[in-house]
């Protein structure tokens, strides 16, 4: 046997890391547990807002929940558990990433936390939708802003005037 016949092998601690993959996920719960658990043990309460359950409990039931979960999921990993991909994923792993709509959205969302403010929710809302339906493949350039108009002034009314969840108006203030 040459050496050309012998498979090339990972490092051991590579190859160790990859078994167990899904403990990253368990760093990312267990952070964002200690996240919420800081926050909501660090909340500025009044005294005429407390009672048996106040601001904080849900909060803190939440984090805990969220240690928990950590902690369970990486001694799953650790015994040899992996998670399964679903039977119906439609999924080709061989085809890279498609960066440029990630990219796009990441993009649109970002244009609309930017915009959100000076120009109100029903402009920038309007953009959001309309660069995400065109970020997913969406080329209707006449049919998808209007869409997006309409979408964004009812999202707007619904959450302004029904749910009383006050949204930026801005310079359509008066019209809306």
């Amino acid at each position: 046997m040459t050496t050309t016949d012998v498979p090339h092998e990972p490092p051991p601690s590579r190859s160790w890391l990859r078994e167990h993959s899904e403990l990253g996920v368990c760093v990312l719960l267990l952070a964002l547990g200690a996240l919420v658990l800081t926050d909501a043990l660090t909340m500025d309460v009044e005294i005429a807002q407390r009672g048996p359950i106040g601001p904080k409990t849900v909060p803190i039931a939440v984090g805990i929940g969220l240690l928990v979960v950590a902690l369970l999921l990486a001694v799953d990993v650790l015994r040899g558990g992996r998670g399964e991909a679903e039977g119906g994923e439609d999924i080709d792993l061989a085809e890279p990433a498609d960066w440029r709509t990630v990219l796009l959205l990441a993009g649109v969302f970002l244009a609309t936390a930017v915009l959100i403010e000076p120009v109100g929710f029903p402009i920038a809302g309007a953009l959001l939708f309309w660069g995400a339906a065109y970020a997913l493949g969406s080329r209707h350039l006449d049919r998808d802003p209007l869409i997006a108009a309409g979408l964004s002034v009812v999202t707007y009314e619904v959450f302004n005037n029904l749910l009383g969840v006050p949204l930026p108006g801005g310079p359509l203030m008066g019209v809306l």
